[in-house]
């Protein structure tokens, strides 16, 4: 017997005892590293070692609702409360990207990459080639803004490339992230960055096997609490909580709705378009992601050259406005420019310019504003160089990459590539370009005529002053400078350009010009011959516009596609928890299929879905203190069809003077348990246990298909429920009370526990020998 009692405890072997600094609320083990994400009550993120040192701590500064990892471990999602979905960096805690998927809190991600490696019609490995590298450099960055240290932006630092990678997934297995909120929305994005459908579990119809009726079931007032997308991308299984009403039409077919009550549901989806469109999808999210990168670099850029060349404006006109008010406090019926004019053609210098040049400017006044006005022509010179021009340069390149893609319509048209769409959003990406050499044009010969101008005025203040002239200023041409006071000296082209006004500025195009523009038009390339009338602002939004527009048909069709499975009601919640679902514990999890117990026509699918969950207090009469557990589900549909059942289930009863505090299922089917006693007199006080439960052991039964519109199949188990003995179950006693959550990492086989005490427990679940010494 003792021999027994050292094997039962040997899987769960304590590693250590440590304080936390405050409650955690969410915990995730790395599925690759040994790292653990946890989130605070305050909503910060701390990842830990396994040896418990600390990495970094982040604090989103909002409500932090659901939290997952990428499934390679180099990235985490983190849900919000106010509906977004936030990419963090694992080394470091850097934001990556944002998402503003949903309205309301994301209460549920979970990323999911595809099990198989995309294969050629040989059997080879396949990956999507990225063209783009081997004919561009790297892609810019955004630009700094003056002023702003690193991160202040909310972009990443220069010498990271964490984004890079990030959004480089050419090498990458496909993945899906997916995310739910508590109003019973799902959205989808592959590789976590490019939005690629949307659905409502509200809107989903699951027909009802009714005698003499045909009725359709729907959800109403749906909060999701679990998402769980299957390994091979076909399904996902979604646990939500909401009430249920049936439309049917009667033997008069006159419509009627019955309403059933509250209840926890699980339904699950066809999301098969993912993997049958796997590589199509691949391409297009590798381009468009790529692109909507890009087109923030451009976004930046302009902002940032808007706001550099605002403030040397500001400068210039802080100084020379003086001189009109000069002209006026004098008594001239003149403006700047005349009185300039009159300087430059050699006449008497009038006393308003005389006091203008000598005592208000003067020649370090001059100085200033040249260094003002010509340093920020330079620097946006720079970011043009830099930034905007090579962004919009691979944004053509990537946009002919898609079109090429979308004229193949047997592939494409099917996840709603649209050519038109595509070709539209191309000439908008050429015309952007176009626009962008203009740009460099006009701010060439601005800062050139501002250059002018101000050695002008260098050279007249030195001999207003009657000082000797000094040979080391630059020489300057006098018709520049009458160019200059005509058409720059109270006129802004750059801002013009660069300024996104609501209101439609044209620029005014000579007629001969537009003839030009529209015989060209005439030998085909493009449509819109208007461009040269819009400034480089109004065209970035036009181009922004197009790519919205020709990525929403992926993103509506893929919507489309997805499609309602089944629904299973899994137990009613009477008035007293309805309120409390959100915090019932609850798993979901796909195995493969070793079961003989399964009929044999499922095992050609290889995967086996295992949904548990508590079952609450007065859900059924006769039943407490349970825990269901039901499989199969995933292709119950399927398989009623072909005239069997997999739908198999189980209810567990929780061990006397103890509750579910939570559960995770964890490899090989098994599932893990941590129990309190319910003894406690406080939350902080009494013991507490962890039990593993071997799932394949269990007393599975079949369930029948429902019938009726409140018939909680479970019903059927409550005179065959399964009582947990401590005794036979492997069980670690725990020496504090515990919360929620439980952290189960199946790649290192260890799991983290959270006292009320605020303490965190790291067990061994494995039975290796080499790690027990370890820990012990």
């Amino acid at each position: 017997m003792e021999i027994d009692e050292a094997q039962r405890v040997l899987p769960f072997q304590l590693q250590f005892d440590k304080p936390v600094a405050s409650q955690i609320k969410i915990a995730e083990w790395n599925p690759e590293k040994d790292l653990l994400a946890m989130v605070t009550e305050d909503s910060k993120i701390l990842l830990h070692r396994f040896n418990w040192q600390r990495l970094w701590t982040v604090s989103p500064g909002k409500s932090i609702t659901s939290l997952c990892w990428r499934p390679d471990g180099k990235a985490i999602a983190v849900g919000l409360e106010d509906g977004t979905v936030s990419l963090h960096d694992v080394e470091n805690g850097k934001l990556l990207r944002s998402l503003k998927s949903h309205g309301v809190a994301v209460v549920s991600l979970n990323w999911e990459e595809d099990g198989q490696m995309n294969k050629d019609e040989q059997g080879s490995i396949s990956t999507y080639e990225d063209r783009t590298p081997h004919y561009f450099p790297p892609p810019p960055r955004v630009p700094r803004m003056p002023g702003l240290v690193s991160g202040d932006t909310g972009f990443i630092d220069d010498s990271e490339d964490s984004f890079r990678e990030l959004s480089n997934s050419s090498q990458q297995r496909f993945n899906i992230l997916c995310s739910g909120d508590k109003d019973g929305f799902i959205c989808f994005s592959i590789f976590g960055i490019f939005p690629i459908g949307k659905i409502n579990i509200h809107n989903f119809c699951v027909p009802t096997p009714l005698m003499d009726t045909k009725a359709e079931c729907r959800l109403q007032n749906a909060s999701v609490h679990k998402v769980a997308l299957s390994k091979d991308l076909c399904h996902l299984i979604v646990i939500c909580s909401g009430e249920l009403s049936e439309d049917r039409k009667e033997s008069d077919n006159r419509p009627m709705t019955q309403h059933g009550v509250r209840g926890l549901h699980c339904t699950v989806l066809d999301t098969s378009i993912f993997w049958k469109r796997k590589n199509e999808l691949h391409q297009v999210a590798q381009q468009a992601s790529n692109i909507e990168e890009l087109v923030e670099v451009i976004r930046a850029s302009l902002s940032v050259m808007h706001k550099q060349w605002s403030d040397a404006m500001h400068t210039f006109h802080e100084k020379f406005d003086s001189l009109s008010n000069l002209i006026i406090d004098n008594g001239l019926d003149s403006c700047p420019q005349e009185e300039f004019l009159s300087l430059l053609g050699g006449a008497r210098t009038s006393p308003a310019v005389h006091q203008f040049l000598v005592n208000s400017l003067g020649e370090v006044g001059v100085k200033r504003v040249s260094k003002a006005v010509c340093g920020a022509g330079k620097e946006l010179q720079l970011i043009v160089l830099n930034h905007l021009q090579p962004a919009a340069e691979i944004i053509a390149f990537r946009m002919g990459e898609l079109r090429g893609l979308s004229r193949w319509r047997a592939r494409y048209q099917g996840i709603g590539l649209d050519e038109a769409l595509i070709n539209n959003a191309t000439e908008k990406a050429g015309m952007i370009l176009i626009q962008v050499e203009r740009f460099i044009r006009v701010l060439s010969t601005v800062v050139q005529q501002f250059s002018n101008f101000f050695n002008w005025l260098l050279k007249c203040i030195k001999l207003l002053m009657s000082e000797p002239s000094d040979h080391h200023l630059l020489l300057y041409n006098s018709e520049l400078v009458v160019i200059f006071l005509k058409f720059l000296y109270d006129q802004d082209p750059v801002k013009q350009l660069l300024e996104a006004s609501e209101a439609d500025d044209h620029i005014e195009v000579g007629l001969e010009t537009m003839q030009r523009v529209k015989e060209l038009v005439q030998f085909g390339g493009f449509s819109d011959f208007e461009y040269l009338q819009r400034t480089l602002a109004k065209e970035f939004q036009q181009v922004e516009s197009s790519f919205k527009e020709a990525f929403r048909m992926p993103f509506t069709t893929i919507s489309r596609k997805i499609l309602c499975g089944d629904l299973l009601p899994l137990c009613p919640l009477p008035p007293s928890s309805a309120s409390l679902s959100s915090t019932i514990p609850m798993s979901v999890s796909y195995y493969k299929d070793a079961s003989q117990s399964v009929s044999s026509h499922q095992s050609q699918h290889m995967l086996l879905d295992y949904i548990s969950f508590q079952i609450p207090d007065d859900s059924f009469s006769g039943v407490s203190n349970c825990i269901g557990i039901v499989r199969g589900f995933m292709l119950d549909s399927i398989s009623v069809k072909r005239g069997y059942t997999s739908l198999e289930a189980v209810l567990l009863c929780v061990p006397g003077g103890y509750c579910c505090a939570d559960l995770s299922l964890y490899k090989e089917s098994q599932i893990v348990l941590l129990l309190n006693e319910t003894t406690a007199t406080s939350e902080s006080s009494g013991t507490a246990s962890m039990m593993i439960v071997q799932a394949n052991d269990l007393p599975f039964v079949s369930i029948s298909r429902s019938t009726g519109l409140n018939y909680w199949k479970l019903h059927q188990l409550e005179d065959s429920v399964f009582h947990l003995q401590m005794e036979n179950e492997k069980v670690r006693s725990i020496p504090h009370s515990v919360i929620a959550p439980l952290a189960v990492s199946s790649s290192r086989g260890v799991a983290c526990v959270f006292a009320a005490r605020k303490r965190a427990l790291v067990y061994i679940l494995e039975e290796d020998e080499d790690e027990v010494s370890d820990a012990e």
